[in-house]
């Protein structure tokens, strides 16, 4: 990778290495970073955005966490860590809920780089694939280098079997996602394979597997999404 030369004269105290540190010392990853006075990202002036996901070991460290025996652990523990880190850096924390209104995320996400629309409308990232858990992001004042990405989506290359998989055509290349006809699935016997394991569209995207996803995590937010 190569890093874009610094954007200011000002001196820069932090670095997106020490991010990234920080980030996976709590099983967090870097999702993606901008400069917002480069890409016109919504909502910020300036500075530097790293936004910040569920690593390989999130889960493993949420359910450690004082957060996993209170109501929303998810929403909860990412609050607690993602304001513990922004203090640490010197940075403001901004969260996906919350709202509304709600912080552009997409937006961010899109203009990162490493972002971008899968055929069926979902987003879909250059290392976690279509299993994507924004849990906050972190604006610094400074303009740090960041490292350059080929903004190229994986989609370009790809057979899209996310096109293909659900068991009824829920996320499709049509009209993308039928909300309805996902949830009327999920409540069947079949539909019990993506509550216990994940969304199968989403699964099939080659890229997921970057992700290490826990089954069991993965239960825990379809049943956010399909409680009953």
């Amino acid at each position: 990778m190569t890093d874009h030369a610094p954007l200011s004269s000002e001196t820069v105290t932090i670095t997106y290495e020490q991010v990234e540190r920080a980030a996976k010392a709590v099983g967090l990853i870097v999702m993606g970073a901008l400069h917002p006075r480069l890409t016109d990202a919504k909502q910020l002036d300036g500075g530097t955005l790293i936004l910040l996901g569920a690593g390989p070991e999130f889960w493993r460290v949420l359910k450690s966490s004082p957060e996993w025996q209170a109501d929303d652990p998810v929403d909860r523990w990412s609050s607690r860590v993602v304001d513990r880190m922004a203090q640490e850096l010197s940075a403001e924390a901004h969260f996906p809920f919350g709202g509304p209104p709600y912080a552009p995320f997409i937006d961010w996400a899109l203009k990162s780089g490493r972002t971008f629309s899968s055929p069926v409308g979902a987003l879909v990232h250059d290392e976690v694939g279509m299993m994507i858990s924004y849990r906050g992001a972190l604006h610094f004042t400074e303009e740090f280098p960041i490292p350059d990405t080929p903004g190229i989506s994986p989609c370009a290359t790809c057979a899209a079997p996310c096109t293909q998989t659900c068991p009824v055509g829920a996320l499709n290349s049509r009209d993308f996602y039928d909300v309805a006809a996902c949830h009327s699935h999920l409540s069947t016997a079949e539909g019990q394979i993506c509550m216990t394991g994940g969304c199968l569209a989403r699964l099939s995207c080659p890229l997921s597997k970057g992700a290490a996803r826990d089954p069991e995590q993965s239960a825990h937010h379809m049943k956010a999404f399909h409680p009953s």
